[in-house]
């Protein structure tokens, strides 16, 4: 198992992407990414070019896995037989974390959306089981990510409540998704850095970036189709500033631009992170002073 440094850069392994991905240069001063990720369901039990190309890669540079079809909100029993293949995936590639969404996405048969669970103390004993059974499976610590949502269809705690009650009732590890927590705070309208700043950081495995489409003013869309957003740029630098680094992974599912235009958003999650990590150290070096002139 490679463990990823605080500070480490990330990108999605992505079919489209395999040829720049192949070339890019792995020397420590040189090259665009830290780590890759992909999805295990496109990968496990696939051979030939495709297959290859993972192994080559995946000896090179450290691997995580977020899953999309694991349901763990669902109520269709988990499919354990595919658990058991996604534990043997993860030893043969020495897979550094694996992570699936706080969500569900089947009911006797795959949905292909990811959709939101009730925020009920009843869903969170529900969810945790599921958690805690996959990761006696998978044979290690998971990450649930926060997911983001346009309905809610019950509500009797708040999201924060209901997010923190998960991870401490299945002791899993967060995978937190800074364009997530925005798209809903404006959805939802709720405060995005209170969000953050709420969460366990204790339990913060590593951090998704990723795009959105503007529908409205009051409604935003995750669609990891496009750039990410200056707004979201910020708050990432803003959870930086209150947790400290975390690696950090850029997702782009489609519409790709040319590869050099990834690397240059890779540069810029360099950036806001070592500019947020000055920024702590200036404001802990001014808080003795402020407190003598107190």
């Amino acid at each position: 198992m490679r463990n990823l440094k605080p500070d480490a850069v990330g990108l999605g392994l992505r079919r489209a992407l395999l040829s720049p991905l192949q070339s890019a240069p792995t020397a420590e001063t040189e090259r665009d990414f830290d780590f890759l990720e992909c999805a295990p369901e496109n990968w496990i039990g696939i051979g030939g070019r495709f297959g290859e190309a993972l192994r080559d890669l995946s000896s090179r540079h450290p691997l995580v896995c977020h899953g999309l079809s694991l349901s763990l909100g669902g109520t269709e029993p988990l499919d354990e037989t595919f658990l058991a293949r996604v534990r043997r995936f993860l030893d043969e590639h020495r897979v550094a974390c694996y992570s699936e969404h706080l969500s569900y996405c089947s009911d006797d048969g795959h949905l292909y959306d990811l959709l939101p669970i009730p925020f009920t103390q009843e869903a969170v004993h529900h969810v945790a089981a599921r958690i805690r059974r996959t990761q006696d499976i998978v044979g290690r610590r998971i990450a649930v990510e926060n997911a983001s949502y346009y309905a809610a269809p019950h509500q009797e705690m708040s999201e924060v409540e209901f997010t923190r009650a998960i991870l401490a009732e299945a002791d899993c590890d967060l995978l937190l998704d800074v364009n997530n927590v925005y798209v809903n705070s404006i959805n939802h309208r709720y405060d995005a850095r209170e969000f953050i700043q709420a969460m366990p950081h204790e339990r913060i495995a590593y951090i998704h970036v990723a795009g959105h489409y503007d529908e409205a003013d009051d409604l935003k869309v995750d669609t990891h189709g496009a750039p990410v957003k200056n707004e979201v740029w910020s708050l990432l630098g803003d959870a930086y500033r209150m947790f400290g680094a975390r690696p950090t992974l850029l997702e782009r599912d489609f519409n790709f631009p040319p590869y050099e235009e990834l690397v240059d958003e890779l540069r810029i999650v360099r950036r806001v992170l070592s500019e947020s990590s000055q920024a702590a150290t200036s404001e802990a070096a001014a808080s003795p002073a402020r407190r003598v002139r107190a």
